[in-house]
């Protein structure tokens, strides 16, 4: 009788043990935000105001080195999903869908669903348009209805054209948050938060935001909290352009950057889109409390890629290898983890986003994913841990790759034929001193070299 008592007490721990580390009970929310790069409050930035987002962080782990592995929505996004880096899913583009050479490959919602979760998603998850969806991923779909802003809700917009191939466009919205897209996006995701918080089945919901993705659409009210005038300009040695590779830069040499009032009007509508998006996840994490589901759910909230704002004499968008475009925003939120409420400067990807949510929901281990689980980070935020980051762009018939270390980047582009950069984050933080090539810099080049081409091997 009392070896049964003995057994019984020990299958009871073994199942409360499994449900607090990770057992499938856990579900999982994953927020998708388009473009957005770290200017945020909660990682420093002095001007953009972020309050919901940074109470998220104040939950979670913070990761202050996070890196995509390719800067361009639709690579990015079938990276991550995957688990695989870009040379394995052979997706460098928007316009190859994600399943054109990934026909047999379990996109991670996909594999909650095929472990008996109830998969959701509202908003941008994948790609945009009908070919770049994955109906195998989901049992139920709510698919964003487009970028642009209705017209009749515009008060007043600009284009701001570069003779280069990207614009910039802003607009001011007489439309409520509850009329905008990203905000239906935000209200529908909180109302199947509330729905599927009483199903008996474990849910995995994907909530994708448009914004800050141009054009740059908010209500006046975010836009009227960053007066242009009110933003620094940006000021830059123009001799650093002189020592960048061309194949570095988005625009072609001489293109003259915007005139600072454009570029201050601008980031005003950025910061704004940044703090539009900041309330709608406000509201989702409002519906986390009204359903009691943080005890229970894993929360990750990242953006797909980085953004330039104007750096480097005119860099604007993504499409590059430089720390404004490879780094993005990342928090999980791991319930019961002890590193929650604290930042972590180790290096991680998007790709180990998949790897992290099968280890957290305590389903079997995928062969062949290109990334780890971050769980030893979110359990001591200051773990050993990798030492390197991987990142590409293909632009045109030109491949440029990137290795970032603590304290170097390293980049290539057509293998070192169109030049490479090397930069020194500890004494040079805004990139504008290439080091690559020069004789004091010889050794960490070489160094830097063997750990891109060993990157490549994975």
């Amino acid at each position: 009788m009392k070896a049964n008592g003995l057994l019984l007490v020990a299958l009871v721990a073994l199942v409360l043990c499994g449900t607090a580390s990770g057992g499938q009970s856990r579900n999982v929310l994953l927020i998708a935000v388009d473009d957005m790069n770290n200017d945020l409050s909660c990682y420093g930035h002095p001007i953009v105001k972020s309050p919901h987002i940074d109470k998220l962080a104040a939950r979670g782990v913070k990761f202050d080195r996070a890196y995509c592995q390719y800067p361009v929505c639709n690579p990015s996004r079938v990276s991550m999903l995957s688990g695989l880096r870009p040379d394995a899913t052979r997706v460098m583009d928007l316009e190859t869908p994600p399943r054109s050479h990934l026909a047999d490959v379990v996109f991670l919602p996909q594999y909650f669903r095929q472990h008996g979760y109830h998969t959701a998603h509202v908003g941008k998850i994948f790609h945009t348009g009908a070919d770049f969806e994955d109906p195998p991923s989901w049992d139920v779909e709510i698919r964003e209805r487009g970028k642009h802003p209705p017209e009749s809700t515009v008060l007043r917009s600009k284009k701001l054209d570069r003779p280069v191939d990207y614009r910039m466009t802003w607009a001011v919205l007489s439309a409520s948050d509850a009329e905008t897209a990203d905000g239906v996006v935000a209200r529908q995701g909180a109302a199947m938060l509330e729905r599927l918080a009483s199903d008996t089945k474990p849910f995995f919901l994907a909530v994708g935001f448009r914004r800050p993705h141009q054009p740059y659409a908010a209500p006046q009210k975010y836009f009227d909290m960053y007066p242009p005038d009110s933003i620094p300009p940006l000021v830059e040695p123009a001799e650093h352009l002189q020592h960048i590779p061309a194949a570095a830069l988005t625009y072609p040499a001489g293109t003259p950057n915007l005139p600072e009032a454009d570029r201050q009007q601008v980031l005003s509508a950025y910061y704004a889109c940044n703090s539009f998006v900041d309330a709608q996840v406000g509201l989702l994490m409002d519906a986390l409390d009204e359903a009691d589901l943080w005890r229970n759910t894993v929360v990750v909230f990242y953006s797909d890629h980085g953004y330039h704002l104007g750096e480097h004499g005119g860099m604007w968008h993504k499409m590059s290898l430089f720390e404004a475009s490879a780094r993005v925003p990342m928090i999980v939120v791991a319930p019961g983890a002890k590193g929650n409420g604290e930042s972590c400067e180790r290096l991680v990807e998007l790709i180990d986003i998949y790897p992290t949510l099968v280890d957290l929901c305590g389903l079997p281990q995928v062969e062949g994913l290109a990334g780890r689980s971050l769980r030893p980070l979110l359990e001591s935020p200051a773990a050993p841990w990798k030492q390197a980051a991987y990142t590409q762009v293909l632009r045109g018939d030109v491949m440029g790759r990137s290795v970032r270390t603590a304290r170097w980047r390293y980049t290539e582009w057509d293998d070192g034929r169109l030049g490479a950069e090397l930069y020194d984050y500890e004494n040079d933080p805004h990139e504008y001193h290439n080091l690559a090539g020069t004789t004091g810099a010889a050794d960490v080049q070489a160094d830097m070299r063997k750990l891109l081409r060993d990157g490549e091997q994975e």
